[in-house]
């Protein structure tokens, strides 16, 4: 008979109990892992095997409910998709396997996550539109109105990319990309008749999608390819075309990325600093437009910037690439 080959991996596991425990703890498990093993194979293996007391959220064991996402060497992922021979050939053999979010841990992998359902009710994730007691036939939605949502609604609030997302971290206002997904999904439905009150919501500073800090880190953990980051530039665009994106750094900021690609066919970063920061602000990143124009990242006029070859084609693409009224 063939046997399986197996390899030899250890597997620190993060371990807490925030009703007794201090600190957390990692404790090392080994063992042989076949080339067929996820990491939700791991954890039960070593839970009815190893140690009955680990703690961990599991359902669906398809991809589907969310549940099981926990991040192996700081990468967010879901336990009961991902090949752990895969993550050997990328982190080596010793993987680190932890909860998504350390400081929200209640037992082992088990997190709080009331914040991110708090944050994901703030966008209003329902459809607002009337119901018939007694329809007479169905609300059709045209197959041309149903690809706008983009494939926000296969999102399955599993939280990788809200654990995921460095402006979450230092943030805890920021609202962060499954809620805005989810914001983009019904904002896009053509059924939806909020008007504007989810993107009053969605525009706020400080909380809103101005604060993201375009890292793509959403849009690479996010194991359903949702692309979060896809639907906040969505968003960006719907709140200047509903006429309330308001005059602050990141909507001039907007505003001069096209307008100088439009003029020029490239970035004048130089420019795009004063235009965004206005006055004093634009003097914290003197240090840095120095060394950009000493490495020829910058032009030193920023009023003097060469036009690329073929404009008409440049002109061409930003009018269909871009159809917001800034």
């Amino acid at each position: 008979m063939n046997t399986i080959p197996t390899q030899k991996v250890t597997f620190k596991v993060f371990r807490f109990n925030s009703e007794t425990d201090y600190l957390p703890s990692y404790i090392d498990y080994t063992m042989e892992v076949t080339h067929e093993e996820v990491v939700l194979d791991i954890l039960t293996r070593i839970k009815n095997d190893m140690d009955g007391s680990l703690s961990y959220r599991r359902s669906c064991r398809h991809g589907i409910c969310g549940i099981c996402s926990v991040k192996v060497a700081g990468k967010a992922i879901l336990a009961c998709k991902q090949n752990v021979l895969q993550l050997v050939e990328t982190f080596g053999g010793e993987l680190v396997i932890e909860p998504l979010s350390i400081k929200r841990a209640m037992k082992d992998l088990i997190i709080d996550k009331e914040d991110f359902w708090v944050k994901h009710a703030k966008v209003k994730p329902y459809l607002d539109a009337p119901v018939e007691e007694a329809p007479a036939s169905e609300h059709l939605v045209s197959p041309t109105d149903a690809d706008k949502l983009l494939e926000a609604d296969y999102c399955i609030q599993c939280g990788a990319c809200h654990y995921s997302c460095p402006a979450l971290e230092i943030n805890e206002q920021f609202i962060g990309p499954a809620a805005f997904a989810a914001g983009y999904r019904f904002q896009a439905d053509v059924r939806d008749n909020q008007d504007n009150e989810r993107l009053h919501a969605i525009n706020q500073e400080e909380s809103g999608v101005w604060d993201c800090v375009k890292c793509m880190e959403c849009a690479e953990v996010c194991p359903k390819d949702v692309n979060p980051i896809e639907k906040i530039t969505k968003l960006h665009n719907m709140v200047f075309d509903a006429g309330i994106a308001k005059n602050n750094i990141a909507t001039r900021h907007a505003v001069y990325f096209k307008d100088s690609v439009a003029k020029h066919g490239q970035l004048n970063e130089a420019g795009l600093v004063i235009y965004s920061e206005k006055g004093y602000g634009m003097y914290k990143h003197l240090k840095v437009g120095m060394q950009m124009i000493a490495k020829g990242k910058a032009h030193m006029n920023p009023y003097k910037v060469p036009k690329s070859d073929k404009m008409d084609e440049i002109a061409k693409l930003v009018k269909i690439s871009s159809t917001s009224k800034f």
